[in-house]
């Protein structure tokens, strides 16, 4: 079995079902967006959320999925930076218990930390103040963090850091790696575009993006989509909600159906979990198609839950029809 690696924002996601879309109006959060947020902003959105209830797992995007990947029995490891203090170890037990080899890097900034505002119909806006995450640097990171791994897996969330991300992307390559990247959210498409387009002509060969982040990229609906940003790589994936994905592998364009469910209760990390489903079948060496359809087997059994946190019956489920 191959072995995936991750590098992302090491983040503490706090998800709060929020009672109507005028409080993202009130507190500038466009919704459906990723925003950075400083220190001062994220204390303002607590103290209008404090009286929602909440939930608090371990996140940042790269994280969730190889952390659904290790939980499915894969092999995975995650490099990100946190503080010393109780976000951090939370984290990093969260890490450990999931059977990731931690690379975690350690900063004197607070560890970040992300609200999720969830809107009534399940529609996620994010708040992220990076803290210890942001002071990741290109000159933390060495090749020997890349080696015994076979896939490369990096978030979008980290495209402000282009010496950051240039770097890892030449370590993957000279340490053999194919490298993954999700687009992350369309905004982050959108302030980036430039660099983008240089990682992926430069290194990646497999690219996930949903129908606004492709759209972004390529100004052009998801079937279109799907073909041009396949031209900048072995493997795109335009995922399109409860539509399905489609799915290019060397100019071949393949629709794979969703998985139905009826409740839907958060869509938090949907795309990071169909990342995962999609590069444990990678990893086990299936076919493209299979690859795509364990994607959206993932996806579906997260959104019927609070978070990206995947549930043990959840993933028997998806075992049991792996087998079955």
């Amino acid at each position: 079995m191959k072995k995936i690696l991750g590098m992302g924002n090491a983040l503490v996601d706090i998800l709060t079902p929020i009672d109507g879309d005028h409080l993202l109006e009130f507190l500038a959060l466009p919704k459906g967006s990723m925003q950075l947020v400083d220190i001062s902003k994220t204390a303002e959105i607590e103290e209008k959320i404090k009286n929602f209830e909440h939930t608090t797992i371990a996140g940042g995007s790269a994280a969730n999925t190889v952390k659904c990947i290790a939980q499915l029995g894969g092999k995975a490891g995650f490099i990100g930076k946190i503080g010393n203090d109780n976000v951090g170890n939370f984290f990093e037990d969260t890490i450990k218990q999931n059977g990731i080899t931690p690379i975690l890097l350690k900063s004197t900034l607070p560890s970040g930390r992300c609200n999720v505002l969830i809107s009534t119909d399940h529609e996620r806006t994010m708040a992220t103040c990076l803290g210890a995450a942001a002071d990741m640097k290109a000159e933390d990171i060495d090749i020997e963090m890349f080696k015994n791994h076979d896939i490369f897996h990096i978030e979008g969330y980290l495209m402000q850091n282009y010496d950051l991300i240039d770097k890892a992307g030449f370590l993957a390559k000279k340490a053999g790696l194919a490298i993954s990247i999700d687009f992350a959210s369309y905004n982050i498409v959108t302030e980036h575009l430039d660099f983008l387009r240089y990682f992926t002509d430069k290194y990646a060969d497999i690219i996930f993006a949903n129908e606004e982040e492709s759209f972004a990229y390529t100004q052009a609906r998801p079937e279109e989509a799907v073909r041009i940003i396949g031209e900048k790589a072995d493997m795109a994936i335009v995922k399109i909600g409860a539509k399905g994905s489609y799915i290019s592998h060397r100019n071949e364009v393949s629709h794979i159906q969703a998985v139905y469910t009826d409740n839907v209760i958060d869509t938090t990390g949907a795309g990071d979990i169909f990342a995962a489903g999609y590069l444990f079948g990678m990893a086990n060496n299936f076919g493209i198609e299979k690859c795509g359809q364990i994607g959206a087997l993932c996806a579906s059994e997260i959104i019927q839950s609070l978070g990206a946190k995947m549930s043990n019956e959840s993933i028997k489920k998806i075992l049991y029809k792996l087998t079955y």
